[in-house]
């Protein structure tokens, strides 16, 4: 494997030509990416933090995927809008260049770091989005070049405008469980969340919304255990067969909005489901604001009863 000196890179990453509009994404193949590295290059944020220093993508930049979450208490809460610009801004993001995504994809569960960062660009007004399918793993496992140090980004002046257009509220799923709103509500989350088995350590209690159907993220890889996301044509037959077709909205939510970014990933882009939201909060927000939920084990239900009078 080719290591290259950051030198070597440094001007093509902090360029930024201009590209063509819908053009890129939502994946891209690592040989893919590759081949864009000399010339018109993609702004690559790698979101795995630490690792980035030892070894990354040639013209990647670091761009932790701590930087695009909420408090410990609450992780899927999100990040002030002026908070997220300024982000943006650090890490040299602009709306008229592509931005591709790499994760560490050692699993599915970290797909869902790359597909959270994804729908918060997306939903902050970028157009030009993708994921790095296999991310890390998949690139070193094809042989691909890898460079060591740390880029530093050029600064951009980006001014972004948020969207709610993919965005589900507390208040929005309250009025879902209540019955005053119609949507499909998909917890992506293992049997064992979703069953009120287990539960996030920072959730209240366990337990999922009532009438939610379990869609669990890993249904969306290639083979059991994989790491690379199943294709457009695969997930659409994935949402024909869950019989999730209707004309009402598809509220996606787990513990913290991690998990839940993968089946809205899945079904927004590559399956191209209209109106797919993703609640970023999920049961962990939920869990603290005393409504309704299901499966929620006897003794803690027993509990909650007396405590409210119910």
């Amino acid at each position: 494997m080719k290591i290259l000196a950051p030198a070597a890179l440094a001007l093509a990453s902090l360029v930024a030509p201009a590209f063509a509009q819908n053009t890129f994404g939502p994946l891209v193949a690592p040989d893919a990416l590759n081949a864009q590295l000399e010339e018109d290059a993609p702004l690559i944020l790698d979101i795995r933090g630490d690792a980035y220093a030892e070894g990354h993508i040639p013209g990647a930049v670091s761009a932790p995927y701590a930087a695009f979450r909420g408090p410990s208490d609450n992780p899927g809460q999100l990040i002030p809008e002026d908070q997220l610009e300024a982000t943006l801004q650090g890490f040299g993001v602009t709306m008229d260049r592509p931005v591709a995504i790499v994760h560490e994809g050692d699993s599915d569960t970290d797909f869902g770091a790359a597909a959270r960062v994804y729908w918060t660009l997306k939903s902050s007004g970028l157009t030009q989005l993708a994921i790095v399918n296999g991310g890390m793993q998949a690139w070193e496992a094809s042989d691909l070049p890898l460079m060591t140090g740390t880029l530093a980004p050029t600064p951009s002046d980006i001014e972004i405008t948020w969207t709610d257009k993919w965005l589900a509220t507390t208040d929005e799923v309250a009025s879902v469980v209540n019955g005053e709103d119609e949507a499909t509500l998909v917890d992506a989350r293992p049997a064992s969340f979703f069953e009120g088995k287990q539960g996030h350590g920072a959730a209240e209690r366990p337990g999922t919304l009532p009438g939610a159907r379990n869609v669990i993220h890993s249904d969306f890889f290639e083979g059991k255990g994989g790491t690379q996301i199943v294709n457009a044509a695969k997930a659409r037959e994935i949402y024909t067969s869950l019989g999730l077709e209707s004309d009402q909205p598809i509220l996606s939510f787990c513990n913290t909005g991690h998990w839940a970014a993968t089946d809205w990933f899945a079904l927004s882009e590559l399956a191209g489901v209209e109106n797919v939201k993703l609640y970023p909060e999920s049961m962990v927000g939920y869990s603290k604001t005393g409504n309704e939920m299901a499966n929620v084990p006897g003794l803690i239900k027993n509990l909650l009863n007396q405590i409210t009078g119910n």
